[in-house]
């Protein structure tokens, strides 16, 4: 990983915590994935909170320089998808989210890493 992509993450989260976000999951996917270093996974309250916070962060980071960040999911907002190229972020709707539970599906072999002695 970079540090640009670390700054980039960095920012993410940041970003999500002053927003008030609720559950914030980062999940580091070296080695799991190509499609970027850190998969971040939070909910907001509402959809009008989902879309506020997404189009804020997606904003804030063309800002900063990490463009071209793509956005999908508005204006339904129960879940939304920003591709930031090395951070990925999910916003949910909390029933959405737990329907779906990416999570656990990303984070597969965090245990067995861990038990190992690696990072987990």
């Amino acid at each position: 990983m970079t540090d640009r992509s670390e700054a980039l993450h960095a920012l993410v989260m940041q970003h999500l915590d002053d927003d008030q976000a609720q559950d914030i999951v980062s999940i580091d996917l070296d080695g799991k994935s190509s499609i970027a270093d850190h998969m971040v996974v939070a909910s907001g309250r509402s959809t009008r909170q989902v879309a506020s916070i997404a189009q804020k962060l997606a904003d804030k980071l063309k800002q900063e320089g990490h463009g071209p960040v793509r956005l999908e999911g508005l204006p339904a907002a129960d879940w939304v998808v920003i591709d930031a190229g090395d951070v990925v972020v999910h916003l949910f709707r909390p029933e959405v989210r737990s329907f779906y539970n990416i999570e656990r599906m990303w984070s597969f072999g965090d245990d067995e890493k861990a038990a190992a002695g690696g990072n987990a």
